[in-house]
């Protein structure tokens, strides 16, 4: 299924993909005035995941606090850094963006969760590693947003560890 998703997803035309982005970005913004979020922590788009770095800019012009998740060990929860947009970035080990200079902070309040996939439950499929369900599974427990679009909605049994996402956020719906 994950192959499948991701097919999909990759496949969207760069037209739709801005578009959808746009449309995710401006209910994010909204969602985030209505709730008063005052930090988040986001997410660097990879293998075609929303790319919300307009909304992530417009959020740190309204003083939200926004943070970066890092891999700091294998089979562990993130760990997460300030981070601002335009600074300097380096790739982990792992070939995902970090901020160059690593300002490590306890996890924020509000946490972006990039969604592969997802069912009617709020429950995510990502790309295995567990990372976020390993994160989520802490206390305190961050409120979670997942991002996706909506043609990713999927029929999948949760699993043992995973966690029911408590927002998620498409182009067309917040669920």
């Amino acid at each position: 299924m994950r192959k499948a998703l991701l097919a999909a997803r990759r496949a969207l035309p760069d037209a739709t993909r801005a578009q959808w982005d746009a449309a995710i970005a401006q209910r994010l913004l909204d969602w985030c005035a209505q709730e008063n979020v005052e930090e988040l922590g986001v997410y660097w788009p990879l293998h075609g995941e929303p790319d919300l770095h307009g909304a992530y800019a417009q959020l740190a012009a309204r003083g939200v606090q926004l943070s970066l998740p890092v891999v700091l060990e294998k089979h562990a929860p993130l760990a997460f850094s300030d981070w601002r947009p335009g600074e300097a970035m380096v790739k982990d080990g792992m070939g995902v963006a970090v901020p160059a200079e690593l300002r490590l902070r306890p996890a924020p309040a509000t946490l972006l969760v990039p969604c592969l996939g997802f069912n009617g439950e709020r429950y995510r499929l990502g790309y295995g590693g567990g990372y976020y369900d390993r994160t989520l599974a802490q206390l305190p427990r961050p409120r979670t947003v997942g991002i996706a679009y909506t043609c990713l909605a999927a029929s999948f049994p949760n699993g043992e560890y995973d966690i029911a996402l408590d927002h998620i956020v498409t182009e067309g719906d917040l669920l």
